[in-house]
């Protein structure tokens, strides 16, 4: 199996899972903070698709964000500042962080995977060698991908823990 084809299905798979994790969350649900310094659901969503969306099209493909391109900053009536992707966020930034309705994130979250899997559709295996420059050194295109897919993967299961404190296993 080629790099490309085995990213786009790890990608379907975590797909699935996200869907599965955030199914009928209520926008209480979706802002709900175990306590005062830990994440909601909504945050985490939103800081896992601008992390894909600044490492993919910003990074990789050399082209604007999703965010800035798609203006998602105003249907989301978020700041427009690239570089701002929830990073290092304080527990009163995380707390005063304006959840934007789910219905909106996961039509963000849309759009930036199609920018993903165009990207990935379009590679040739010996491009996933290809060093670049980025904020935490020269890396290759594929440990970009892997640490995306790693990133996604935490996030979800953080998402699903925070729906099962709420709800209970598998409601």
């Amino acid at each position: 199996m080629e790099i490309n084809n085995f990213t786009l299905d790890m990608l379907n798979q975590v797909q699935q899972a996200l869907t599965t994790a955030v199914d009928g969350l209520t926008h209480e649900e979706l802002t709900f903070q175990p306590q005062n310094d830990a994440n909601s659901i909504g945050f985490i969503l939103w800081h896992q698709v601008r992390v894909e969306d600044s490492m993919v099209p910003g990074t990789i493909q050399k082209k604007p964000q999703v965010w800035t391109s798609g203006k998602w900053y105003r249907k989301l009536n978020l700041p427009e500042d690239p570089n701002d992707n929830g990073w290092g966020y304080t527990a009163e930034q995380v707390a005063a962080f304006p959840v934007p309705k789910l219905k909106d994130l996961l039509d963000y979250a849309e759009e930036v995977r199609s920018q993903t899997v165009e990207c990935l559709k379009g590679m040739t295996p010996d491009r996933f060698d290809e060093v670049i420059q980025t904020p935490f050194g020269d890396l290759t295109i594929s440990q970009i991908f892997s640490l995306l897919l790693c990133e996604i993967t935490l996030h979800i299961g953080q998402i699903a823990y925070l729906r099962g404190l709420q709800r209970g296993i598998n409601k």
